[in-house]
């Protein structure tokens, strides 16, 4: 098994090496699972957990005070989960994976992709502040009032974009997943890239590749499906990863980060000012 892990593109962090090891110990953990789909999702959840990263526990606030968690996950006979908007869920890539799995549908939001992962044993309820995004957003003059006043308040805090995300390959089958709390200070029940399939994530019988960054603008020009395009062209990953950044980046001015991984081997690239990658390989 192989993995590719990435814990967003955004600045360069105040703590790298602890950060670092985090994403270590998450392509390790993706490398000893059974299955691609088993690699992402076990990656994803020691990143979720982690409050060093915009994901589960940690996660970015929305302007209402509340932290939703989105992700999706994809394997490589594009079948396809993704959940969005779910207060109290720390690991969203598991509900995504119950969608996948459970439900004849690729895409469930909100109170009801919090229900639906609930009834399949995914933890839900659970307090995802920390003391860092709490205080972070009392400092930052909470809004009350109408969406409109929301948006108001917003308009300059709005910012941030970091998500992790995972690509596993097991010699036969690859998987992709990316999870995040979003963007810091969005508007209450906003819904960037990151569960959209072909922008956050996207995985095909080529490769697999997962996205972060700018989510508007990756949504509007489908960062991930991009790069796996270049891999169906018969470019190796870190060409794929490299060219899509760079069309990335000239048809946006956005900054933004991929990883994508095909039977050849593991690439990545950004134009951020930082993102922090970490791949493992088993026998297995």
């Amino acid at each position: 098994m192989r993995v590719i892990v990435h814990g967003g593109a955004g600045g360069e962090p105040d703590e790298p090496e602890p950060r670092q090891a985090v994403l270590d110990e998450a392509a390790e953990t993706g490398a000893d699972a059974a299955t691609p789909l088993d690699a992402v999702e076990a990656a994803i959840h020691v990143l979720e957990s982690s409050e060093r990263f915009n994901a589960g526990v940690g996660g970015a606030v929305q302007s209402d005070g509340v932290v939703r968690t989105d992700a999706g996950v994809m394997t490589s006979d594009r079948e396809a989960g993704a959940a969005a908007s779910m207060a109290g869920v720390e690991h969203a890539v598991s509900a995504a994976r119950v969608v996948m799995e459970e439900t004849p549908h690729v895409f469930v939001a909100g109170e009801h992709a919090v229900e639906l992962a609930a009834d399949f044993g995914v933890e839900t309820d659970v307090d995802l502040l920390t003391e860092t995004t709490r205080t972070r957003f009392e400092d930052a003059d909470p809004p009350s009032g109408s969406p409109s006043d929301h948006l108001a308040w917003l308009e300059e805090r709005f910012g941030g974009h970091d998500t992790v995300g995972a690509v596993a390959y097991d010699g036969d089958e690859f998987a992709a997943a990316t999870s995040t709390g979003g963007r810091f200070f969005a508007l209450a029940g906003r819904v960037g890239d990151v569960p959209q399939i072909g922008s956050g994530f996207y995985c095909a019988p080529a490769g697999g590749a997962s996205a972060t960054g700018a989510g508007e603008d990756i949504a509007k020009v489908t960062l991930s499906r991009r790069a796996v395009r270049h891999l169906e062209r018969g470019m190796d990953a870190q060409a794929a990863a490299d060219l899509a950044i760079e069309e990335f980046g000239e048809l946006t001015g956005s900054s933004a980060g991929v990883i994508v991984l095909d039977e050849r081997g593991a690439g990545s690239a950004f134009n951020s000012d930082g993102m922090q990658t970490s791949v493992a390989e088993s026998d297995d």
